[in-house]
């Protein structure tokens, strides 16, 4: 894995970048051909932004 990330304008460039990914996924889905993995999946990806948002409020 590579260095953790210190800088904040730098971090908060990293999640900006996950949410609009996020965002493009959420758009592109379909909501009459959405299954429970799909949406457990988007599950995922939000508990992860929310993990690295406490991972960076943590760091000096």
């Amino acid at each position: 894995m590579g260095n953790p990330i210190q800088e904040k304008n730098v971090q908060v460039s990293f999640l900006k970048q996950r949410l609009n990914m996020f965002l493009d996924v959420l758009d592109a889905i379909d909501p009459e051909d959405t299954d429970l993995e799909d949406i457990d999946r988007l599950i995922e990806i939000i508990d992860e932004l929310e993990s690295k948002c406490r991972e960076f409020n943590h760091r000096d």
